[in-house]
């Protein structure tokens, strides 16, 4: 088949990792690792087949980045210096099948539960919601703050170490970055909170300390929500100022998600995607974002056909 130029399967690069092609397998919940957060055998053999399958670049399942952060049973850890060995052995999966993978570092926030992350849940502020039940967190500290963004950082090295050629924070879907950036689950009232400013902070928090860890050569990404789909939530308009100032900070590329586990049919995944209409249902929210910054612009959300995927600048 004839490709036209800046084709899907056209060489690119984000920052210095260069990929065979335009194709990203977006984050997906597997929980295949174990009680430590280490990947198992059949986790390394579902990311070597996506690697021989032609995936230009993967991104790993949820990886927590401080025990409090663990949002399910069998999720990717990056909180503890022992499970760079394991992270080590699926990577080196992903190399010699020709593929590249990116850890997405995350923390789970109001969204985990007292039997996964060993006490009660933290959050930006201590607040009854939809996404949260059946368990109310508590206000994070300005001690458990730092605490997180170290941690951030320091999983973002162990990524690295552990033959990551990229890492991605998750800024999307309702967990803690997003519950900083929403009106709806952010109350706070002193530095992280109030104004469009303060509820980004600690994302661009995050990200600077986490370039600081890994140096500007290496690839660190965001999946950020261009809308939570929800009343008084993250807004289109929010989520291009933020995207700005990742844009002017140095980030190397975004992804467009939209939705939280509150969202109900306008959630992060949806179902019977059956005809091309239904198809690419963030791709709005993406062009809206990628108009406004330089770094590269991924977007996720019922991609199904060729169509779709090859030519998103001419789909509705």
């Amino acid at each position: 088949m004839q490709m036209e130029r800046n084709g899907l399967f056209e060489e690119t690069a984000i920052n210095r990792m260069k990929l065979a092609n335009r194709l990203v397998r977006s984050a997906t919940w597997e929980g295949m690792c174990d009680e430590q957060g280490r990947p198992t055998e059949a986790q390394v053999r579902l990311y070597r087949d996506l690697a021989r399958g032609g995936v230009g670049l993967i991104v790993s399942g949820f990886a927590y980045v401080t025990e409090d952060g663990r949002p399910l049973p069998g999720a990717m850890g990056l909180h503890r210096d022992d499970t760079v060995a394991a992270c080590k052995e699926l990577t080196s999966a992903v190399h010699e099948a020709g593929g590249k993978v990116c850890a997405q570092l995350g923390h789970a926030g109001g969204q985990s539960r007292s039997n996964l992350c060993g006490g009660q849940p933290l959050a930006p502020s201590a607040i009854k919601a939809p996404q949260y039940l059946p368990e109310e967190p508590r206000e994070m500290t300005l001690a458990d703050i730092e605490r997180v963004l170290e941690g951030f950082a320091a999983a973002a090295g162990r990524a690295k170490q552990a033959g990551f050629d990229a890492v991605q924070l998750h800024a999307a879907h309702g967990y803690l970055i997003n519950q900083f950036l929403s009106p709806h689950t952010n109350l706070r009232n002193d530095a992280f909170g109030g104004n469009l400013q303060g509820r980004s902070r600690f994302l661009l928090e995050a990200y600077g300390r986490v370039r600081a860890a890994v140096g500007p050569a290496y690839p660190v990404l965001v999946k950020l929500n261009g809308s939570d789909n929800l009343e008084g939530g993250f807004k289109l308009e929010e989520a291009v100022q933020v995207a700005r100032q990742l844009d002017g900070a140095g980030i190397d590329a975004i992804e467009v998600s939209a939705g939280t586990a509150a969202s109900g049919e306008q959630g992060p995944v949806r179902r019977n995607i059956t005809s091309h209409d239904l198809e690419a249902y963030n791709l709005s929210q993406a062009k809206a974002i990628d108009q406004e910054v330089g770094c590269p612009v991924i977007t996720v959300g019922g991609i199904r056909s060729y169509c779709a995927a090859a030519k998103p600048t001419s789909w509705p």
